[in-house]
């Protein structure tokens, strides 16, 4: 009977999450033009933070109904950036995820019928990627692209090519601060709890992040409210036409993060907060991307 109950509740939350969601998006859209920081717009519906109010603003600014995206790292679905795409917009995409039996956890989590939503279960590498995306047509004119895997996310985006999306926002590691343009090693099977038991040496730097994006033909348009995911733009479409009033903070503005997911050893949160987080993860070796070189972080951050 508990069984039951969970069950119908949770659907039932799920709804209602939904409806005051779009209640929320619909009644804010005619502030669009005034917005002058994306984090203004910063709201969470099926995302994990406040990530489905900025895309709404960005796509609606570029004029995208009916987005073709490509999400990688999305879990059971529940929580990630292009649920609310699916939801809301009657839109074709591609989600990939290492995780055990992906399609069946998915599929109970929203109704499948309602969209061309292809699922990937696969573990994302700098090699495979660009098969992946050919083996289901998305190599190309994919309006909306993410990526969030806690690991060699600047290795995946390197392998991708140049205006690889309109859209783009991509998960950064603000540990790493705004100085250094630093990522962990390509390691093809990255584990972000076995690479230290804290779950805090992961990913890239902002800066690492911005300069491989520039590369690729995107501008850097701003980050979250909590300091973690940066959105960026094709060139294609300039800034000064599409996003007039958008003021871009300093960079280091952008890596004032609060969150406090550190880990001890035993797995149990330790809720490290400032210094303390890289202090935690000194002996961790990462790329030095400026000069190409291995080195561990005491050594870099002079720690």
């Amino acid at each position: 009977m508990k069984r039951i109950f969970d069950y119908f509740f949770r659907k039932y939350l799920l709804k209602k999450t939904y409806m005051l969601g779009l209640s929320h998006i619909l009644n804010i859209r005619k502030n669009y033009d005034a917005i002058s920081s994306i984090s203004d717009v910063d709201y969470k519906i099926y995302s994990q933070f406040g990530e489905d109010g900025i895309i709404d603003f960005i796509l609606r600014k570029l004029n995208i109904e009916k987005p073709k995206f490509i999400e990688i790292g999305v879990g059971d679905y529940t929580e990630c950036n292009s649920r609310f795409l699916f939801e809301t917009r009657s839109a074709k995409g591609l989600i990939i995820d290492c995780l055990e039996n992906l399609s069946s956890k998915v599929s109970k989590n929203l109704k499948l019928w309602k969209g061309d939503l292809k699922i990937e279960e696969i573990f994302v590498n700098s090699e495979n990627i660009m098969n992946i995306l050919k083996k289901n047509s998305f190599q190309k004119d994919v309006d909306f692209f993410s990526l969030d895997i806690d690991g060699i996310d600047y290795w995946i985006i390197k392998s991708l090519p140049t205006k690889f999306a309109k859209v783009a926002v991509i998960e950064y590691n603000p540990i790493f601060g705004h100085e250094h343009e630093v990522t962990v090693p390509n390691i093809e099977k990255f584990n972000r709890s076995s690479y230290h038991y804290s779950n805090l040496c992961y990913g890239m730097s902002l800066k690492a992040l911005i300069n491989i994006m520039e590369s690729k033909g995107f501008y850097f348009l701003g980050s979250n409210l909590r300091r973690n995911n940066a959105f960026f733009i094709s060139k294609e479409f300039n800034k000064n036409i599409f996003f007039p009033n958008i003021k871009i903070s300093d960079i280091s503005e952008n890596v004032d993060c609060n969150i406090r997911e550190s880990r001890g050893v035993k797995g149990e949160l330790t809720y490290l907060s400032g210094n303390d987080r890289i202090e935690k993860i000194r002996d961790c070796e990462i790329i030095d991307l400026e000069k190409n070189r291995k080195i561990k972080i005491k050594d870099l951050f002079k720690i």
